[in-house]
This record gives structure tokens, C-alpha cells and sequence, in this order.
């Protein structure tokens, strides 16, 4: 039987209400997977673009959102490409903790990448481990991945017991017998100090340390106690606006002894800011990036530098991690706890074929491939509480 009705003529504004009502009609039929297959997947980044450490977050959220830009132009993972969302820490703990706050609760990222500072990581760690967030971070305290972060935590950098190891190892090389290290408060002085201690007196060497306020415009009274002390080294264990006033008030005082700092406090910006004289025959010590690898040759070219450092190199690492960590995860909705779940399954198997970058990881996991990934930074091996397995370089200035 064939039903008839007589024609009319909608109205325009009618017509447009119909259409969008049919598809929301069919939108709200659709299963919850076939709507999020068409979303992006958040990833967030929490860098100092400002404070101590703002001379490297530029660089590392540069090439995060190259890698960003790389997957998504082969198509991201299941369909759903990626949004980077970038913040700025201002290396704070509390501006950190601000941010962090936004990428978990108004950006709804799935994972938060880059942290520099131990103490900014340590003050947005249980934000993240609350939430299911997962966290890569660049940090070295070890009371980090002491955390009850239930597995939500990995970081590319080695820990600072291994770091005052080499610290205290490197002192002795050079024949120093009394060694003072001198430090602000920070997460990681007393267990950098304990370290650097153990590796000393097992070659009967002595030890002192002081920690002061790195807010000072001058340390001529700490230099005098170091001096004091009568070192043949001392340790700088501060970040670069402290450490280069150290510098200026140990040379006016006279000391010609060995210097040793952290990489990341003695770079160009200290450099080009204090007297020649105040920074010659400093040796620096830092992770080492996987110099001549094709990652690390990838990052130099998505940084546009000669030599990335190495954070930028870890933070390409972390974010290459994440993506392929969520693409192993398969069908699963992309998570923090998917992450969690499926990274060392990329990062460390051992069967697995060797891949340096993200696209190249889809690829054969589209296949059915194992993969294990080794990055600008060098092999990223986990521990069960997520330190990295890897060394560090000394450098002389």
C-alpha cells in the first residue's frame, strides 16, 4: 500500500533545523567508540619556557610538537590524531602545580611530559598519579621514583645516586683528597651529597658540604667557610642564576682548585654572562645523549641546532615513548593507565626490532611487529619503579 501527502514548502531556517536535528539524532545513536574515533588525543607538556630551567624548555617543546606534527602526518594511531598542548612551569613548583592542574582537569590530557625540576615534578607527581595521568619527567632526584606513583612515572634521566657516584668517581680520577660541595636546597642535595661521600671515602678522601639560599646576590660569607675547609675540589650542586654568582665570588677569592658542576647549571647562557677567567677549566657533568645516532641526528634537525642537549633529547624520547606506548595498547581507550600498561612493552623488548622514531614504531606495530626503541637519548630500559638504566659524561670548559 503506497501512502500519499500532499507537497509544501519548508521554510529555509526549517530546513536547517531539521538537518541538524537528524544529525544529532544519528550522533547520539552512534556507539561511544565510533564517537571518540574521532577525537584527538591530548598529550600535554609541562617545560620551564621561563625561571632557571628556561633555557632549555624552549627547545624540548619545539621538538615535542615536531614529533606531534610527524605522527600526525602519517595518520596518528587508530585514526585519531594528536593535540600537543604546551605549558609553562616557570620552573616553580607552584606555577607548576597550576598548570598541571589545567592539562589534567580542563585540557584532559592523557599523559604530562618534560618536567625539569625535581622539585616542580615532585609537586605535580601525585596530581598525576591521582588522576591516572602518566608522567615522563627529566628530573634526577631519586626520591622521585621513591613516590607511591603506582607505576604512572618514568624518567629519562639518571638518578642523582648514580650522579654524585660519578661526581665523587671523576674528583678522585683528578687526585682531589678534600672535596666540598656546595649546594641550595634542593630535592636531591643531601641524597647527591650522601653518594658523592660514598664514592670518596672508599678512596680515603674527605668530604664537607654546605647548603645556602640560592636568592643571595653574593656568597662571599659561604665561600669563606668552603675555603676554609681548604678543598682541592668543589661540587656546585645549584642551577644556573646561583651558580654563576658562586663562580664570580670563588674566583675573587682566589680559589684555583678543580671546579665541578652540573651540565645543566654551567651552559652558554652562564658562560656568556660571567668573566672568562671565572668559568675557565670548569668541568661540567651530564646524562650523555646518544651522540651519532640516527635519533639523536633526527632531534639536531627538528631543533635546528648542531647539538641538542639532553633534555631535548629525552623529552623526544618521552613523547615518542608515549605515542607508541598508546598505539601498542591497541583497541584500548587511550589512557595514562594504557600507557602505563604498554611502555616497556616499546621501550625494552628484548625480541624486538630496533626503531628510533615514532613513525617507523607504528608501522610495524600496524604489522604485528615487536618493537624496541632506542632513542636520542640512548637505550630507554626501565626499572619496576622507573628509573633509567644509563650513565653520565664529564666535560671541561
Amino acid at each position: 500500500m503506497v501512502s500519499h501527502m500532499s507537497s509544501f514548502v519548508l521554510d529555509p531556517s526549517r530546513r536547517l533545523f531539521l538537518q541538524r536535528s537528524a544529525f544529532a539524532a544519528v550522533a547520539f545513536l552512534l556507539p561511544a567508540a565510533a564517537l571518540a574515533q574521532s577525537q584527538t588525543i591530548r598529550l600535554g607538556v609541562l617545560v620551564p619556557l621561563t625561571g632557571a630551567g628556561g633555557s632549555y624548555g624552549p627547545s624540548m617543546a619545539k621538538v615535542a610538537k615536531a614529533v606531534v606534527d610527524e605522527v600526525n602526518a602519517v595518520g596518528g594511531i587508530n585514526g585519531r590524531k594528536f593535540d600537543l598542548i604546551v605549558e609553562d612551569d616557570q620552573t616553580s613548583p607552584e606555577a607548576a602545580v597550576r598548570a598541571a592542574r589545567k592539562l589534567i582537569d580542563v585540557d584532559k590530557v592523557v599523559a604530562i611530559m618534560g618536567t625539569w625540576a625535581s622539585a616542580v615534578t615532585t609537586a605535580v607527581a601525585p596530581l598525576c598519579w591521582e588522576s591516572k595521568t602518566f608522567l615522563t619527567t627529566v628530573s634526577g632526584a631519586d626520591s622521585i621514583t621513591l613516590l607511591p606513583h603506582q607505576g604512572y612515572l618514568i624518567r629519562t634521566q639518571p638518578n642523582t645516586l648514580l650522579q654524585g657516584r660519578k661526581f665523587g668517581e671523576y674528583a678522585i680520577e683528578r687526585g682531589a683528597k678534600r672535596i666540598f660541595f656546595i649546594s641550595p636546597q634542593t630535592p636531591f642535595a643531601k641524597s647527591q651529597f650522601d653518594s658523592i661521600t660514598a664514592a670518596v671515602k672508599k678512596a680515603g678522601s674527605e668530604t664537607a658540604s654546605l647548603i645556602y639560599d640560592d636568592k643571595k646576590p653574593s656568597y662571599r660569607t659561604e665561600v669563606d667557610e668552603v675555603l676554609r675547609f681548604k678543598p682541592d675540589a668543589i661540587i656546585f650542586g645549584g642551577y644556573t642564576p646561583d651558580t654563576s654568582i658562586m663562580l664570580k665570588d670563588v674566583y675573587r677569592a682566589g680559589y684555583a682548585g678543580l671546579k665541578i658542576a652540573f651540565g645543566y647549571a654551567v651552559n652558554q647562557k652562564l658562560i656568556e654572562s660571567i668573566p672568562a677567567e671565572a668559568v675557565e677549566s670548569i668541568v661540567t657533568i651530564s646524562p650523555s645523549p646518544a651522540e651519532g645516532s640516527e635519533a639523536y641526528a633526527r632531534v639536531a634537525r627538528l631543533a635546528a641546532v648542531t647539538n641538542p642537549d639532553p633534555y631535548t633529547a629525552q623529552i623526544y624520547d618521552q613523547i615518542n615513548l608515549v605515542i607508541l606506548a598508546l598505539a601498542a595498547a591497541g583497541s584500548t581507550e587511550p589512557s595514562g593507565t594504557a600507557i602505563r600498561d604498554s611502555v616497556r612493552k616499546v621501550s625494552q623488548s628484548k625480541d624486538g626490532t630496533k626503531i628510533s622514531n615514532a613513525p617507523d614504531g607504528l608501522k610495524l606495530l600496524t604489522d604485528g611487529k615487536v618493537i624496541d626503541y632506542d632513542g636520542a637519548s640512548g637505550p630507554c630500559e626501565f626499572t619496576d619503579i622507573g628509573d633509567i638504566w644509563t650513565a653520565s659524561s664529564a666535560t671541561t670548559r
